[in-house]
């Protein structure tokens, strides 16, 4: 109360303040999803094109799943990729296969029938994902009804770069997302895939409130040898601006989010059963029951469901269950980001954002396309000439698959090195800005800057306190500054700038442990 301002005899009340303004933390792990879904519609409201929040999959469930008939009826299908076995003269070198009576059969994608945005946001949330925002871009385009090349890898013309960016475009009104992921990106031109990159790293060096997490092309099917070649591509592809926002995880993994309930006869052949006749009932090795089944499958009288047909089939044929396993195994394939979201989620609730998410399991990841040593996994951590660092996923007996790496694309800045570091940065930056937007039109005076010097000094004093920052005591983990003299002139005060200047100690992972051992000589008691 402005005590010249009273004019009227009488009492007044003037309630003081006794405790400063705090600054809220931001949330650190908000994963923004950007690709196709089984559909976007709740109560008749559309949700296409639309950055929408989630807290839960049962959320995700009820905005962009296919709703369930009422039973007996099967399950609603949310995902159906159709594989076809192509017979081949010679044990085929990439990719998967089978063999059937005598013959070998590669296990080939339908391209325009693969997506992975679904199974991301079940993998995200099975590491333990929380909030998160889905753009849905679109649903899912027609099949081809034929196989892709054996051992070509997957590019979906479905997957359009213009639907993906305009997705990305929406998150630039969005503020609380801290990680961009586009799973499906792979599934594009290796040319639209970088395209698509370099507009993600631009948007976020530009707000400055989120990484971007890659996928690397060739990371379902690495050859052992030229695997290298999909590694230069990547860094040749994602341009040089902003590096310190993008961070790349290396292989795809095979995963265990897909139950054999979701594969059935009708991802075969595009559901053409009368294909899986010569296969499942040779004349080599007749099996009438496998063939009465298909008949009724073709019949179709509606007396038996999917399911119930399936089921049948999977008991009458071993070679039709093997079959199943295969394309269930595929299909499992999963680009990394999803879970590795999960695993930021995690990681930043029980360590702090400024623990670096690695030497963790996925939870769900069961196996890897390829399994690289130290030799090989040096070429991706460290870049000599570009500098672009990519997190290997390994393989250590006893231990399983743990995520191996902590490095953003800027590999070779001291600054910028780590995602941890980076991340740290990014919520301290985003929490104090948030903060001082109370003191916009304040008086630019030292009651101000003493007040902001007090906000940003304790938040910071805590974040020491729970190990975010280095140094044995407060002055050496962080400074704030803000005043007259020290971080502004009087021409700022006279243009309007309040300048406020913050040094902050990050910690920083211990990536090399190296130990010393040196013998020495036996001493006499």
């Amino acid at each position: 109360m402005v005590t010249s301002n009273i004019k009227t005899p009488g009492v007044y009340i003037d309630e003081v303040n006794a405790f400063p303004n705090s600054v809220v933390p931001v949330a650190t792990a908000v994963p923004a999803f950007i690709g196709y879904t089984p559909t976007a519609e709740y109560q008749g409201k559309s949700y296409f094109n639309k950055a929408q929040k989630i807290t839960s999959f049962a959320e995700f469930q009820s905005i962009y799943m296919n709703g369930n008939p009422p039973p007996p009826a099967d399950p609603a299908t949310q995902y159906s990729p159709e594989y076809y076995l192509v017979e081949q003269k010679d044990k085929p070198t990439t990719g998967d296969y089978m063999m059937i009576g005598g013959s070998y059969y590669s296990i080939v994608p339908d391209p325009n029938s693969i997506y992975y945005l679904y199974n991301s946001v079940r993998l995200f949330y099975q590491n333990g994902g929380g909030d998160a925002y889905i753009v849905s871009v679109g649903t899912y385009g027609a099949a081809s009804g034929k196989p892709g090349d054996v051992g070509a890898q997957i590019v979906n013309p479905n997957v359009k770069l213009s639907d993906l960016k305009s997705g990305l475009d929406l998150l630039q009104y969005e503020q609380e997302p801290t990680i961009y992921i586009c799973p499906e990106a792979t599934l594009l031109s290796v040319a639209d895939n970088g395209t698509l990159m370099q507009e993600m790293l631009l948007q976020a060096g530009s707000m400055q409130t989120a990484v971007c997490m890659f996928d690397v092309i060739g990371g379902n099917t690495p050859d052992p040898i030229t695997y290298t070649n999909d590694i230069e591509t990547f860094r040749n592809n994602t341009g040089s601006n902003s590096l310190n926002y993008g961070v790349a995880y290396y292989p795809f993994i095979g995963t265990t989010i897909m139950q054999s309930s979701e594969i059935n006869y009708t991802n075969l052949f595009g559901g053409d059963v009368k294909q899986l006749e010569p296969l499942l009932n040779p004349a080599s090795a007749p099996n009438p029951t496998a063939s009465k089944i298909i008949s009724m499958i073709e019949a179709n009288d509606g007396s038996m469901t999917t399911s119930q047909l399936n089921a049948a089939l999977l008991n009458a044929s071993q070679t039709y269950s093997q079959i199943v396993n295969h394309v269930l195994s595929d299909a499992n394939l999963l680009p990394p980001s999803g879970g590795m979201a999960g695993v930021y989620t995690v990681n930043d609730n029980v360590k702090g954002v400024w623990g670096a998410p690695a030497n963790t399991s996925i939870v769900g990841a069961s196996s890897l396309p390829i399994r690289l040593n130290d030799t090989q996994q040096a070429g991706l951590n460290v870049d000599a000439v570009s500098g672009k660092s990519i997190n290997a996923i390994r393989f250590f007996n006893g231990q399983g698959i743990l995520v191996w790496g902590a490095r953003t694309l800027d590999g070779n800045s001291q600054d910028w090195r780590y995602v941890s570091v980076r991340r740290t940065m990014t919520f301290l930056e985003q929490s104090c800005k948030l903060a001082a937007r109370a003191y916009v039109f304040a008086a630019n005076d030292a009651n101000t800057w003493g007040a902001v010097k007090s906000e940003i000094g304790s938040f910071l004093m805590s974040i020491w306190k729970e190990g975010g920052l280095q140094g044995a005591k407060a002055s050496d983990a962080f400074q704030v500054e803000c005043g007259l003299g020290t971080t502004m002139t009087s021409d700022d005060i006279l243009n309007g700038f309040m300048k406020v200047s913050v040094k902050v100690a990050i910690v920083h992972p211990a990536e090399f442990i190296v130990i010393s051992f040196e013998q020495e000589m036996a001493k006499s008691g």
